[in-house]
């Protein structure tokens, strides 16, 4: 069933002096949905974060937010949506159950209200255990959970979430969205930026910003089809910074046509249409010049993959027009 959205963001400019932070953006954010805005550090998300929320005034264009109009932040909609920073905003003197409370009262929580609250929160976010630990005393993970708490101790709507994971171990990441989930299945809309790819993965919707533009909007499996026309052959050598030097040689030379190749942790990922015949003039050569390769295979496309060609597309189309 088609949800309606509760954030419509329509051309959206900011500038600051000569300098272009967000490029006539727009997109909108389904009820109920988890949207990921996905984008390199310096590509404009939390700058477009911090004009949503009203904290920033657009140079121009227009943000509709819970079906009110964004012209700063009002004490209404204030009560209706959520925020978590990257700085995880907590005090560190106070316990987990004081933050709670604090952050609580600063919503304008009655004592009666406020306990339910406070203990739904700690038993979604596993910290009932550890309601007495001082914050400063906290793991990163854990200070991750306290801080989504904090976001939703007032029951919103809508949240905001401004790359939640940055500097949390895997398993803690695993276990934020996890919770992330848990809220959606009881209607909460979620708008999270990130740069972690994987993440990207559990997203309903999808938009890539860099430089400030947006050059890729919709679910993930939309995403790889709209705009990932190529194979993806998976390389693993023994030396993958000679492989992609070899590879770049053999394009040069005109003996393989490529869209691109790109170093996928110790895997090279080569991206080109006539994946069975690149493939094996690749291995022949790497074995003509003593590269050793374990394991070559045709996989499907990460969202990494189509992020970097989305992005090289962007930067392609943004010289030829300078």
């Amino acid at each position: 069933m088609e949800t309606k959205p509760v954030v419509i963001v329509k051309d959206l400019v900011k500038k600051f002096g000569d300098f272009t932070a967000v490029n006539q953006i727009s997109f909108e954010v389904k009820q109920g949905k988890i949207f990921g805005f996905l984008g390199p550090n310096g590509s404009g998300k939390t700058t477009t974060i911090r004009m949503m929320l009203g904290i920033l005034k657009p140079t121009s264009g227009a943000i509709e937010i819970l079906g009110q109009a964004i012209d700063g932040m009002n004490q209404d909609l204030r009560t209706r949506i959520g925020y978590m920073s990257q700085r995880f905003s907590l005090y560190n003197d106070l316990t987990v159950l004081q933050n709670l409370e604090f952050y609580g009262a600063s919503y304008g929580l009655e004592n009666s209200i406020l306990k339910g609250r406070i203990n739904r929160a700690l038993e979604l976010a596993g910290l009932v255990g550890k309601k007495s630990t001082p914050t400063k005393d906290l793991s990163g993970g854990w200070r991750q959970r306290l801080a989504l708490s904090v976001a939703i101790i007032h029951n919103p709507e809508l949240i905001f979430l401004d790359e939640p994971t940055a500097g949390v171990d895997p398993i803690s990441r695993r276990a934020f969205w996890d919770l992330l989930y848990d809220l959606v299945e009881q209607g909460v809309t979620i708008f999270v930026t990130t740069h972690y790819m994987d993440e990207a993965e559990h997203c309903h919707q999808l938009g890539f910003i860099q430089e400030g533009n947006i050059i890729a909007l919709g679910s993930p499996d939309e995403i790889k089809q709209k705009t990932f026309a190529n194979d993806v052959i998976q390389i693993t050598p023994n030396d993958p910074g000679k492989t992609i030097q070899v590879i770049h040689e053999l394009q040069k030379e005109g003996k393989v046509s490529i869209a691109g190749v790109e170093l996928y942790g110790a895997q090279v990922h080569v991206y080109a249409k006539n994946s069975q015949k690149v493939g094996k003039i690749i291995k022949s050569e790497m074995k003509r010049q003593n590269i050793q390769i374990r394991h070559v295979s045709l996989i499907k496309p990460t969202l990494e993959d189509v992020f970097i060609a989305n992005v090289r597309l962007a930067n392609e189309k943004k010289n030829a027009e300078s």
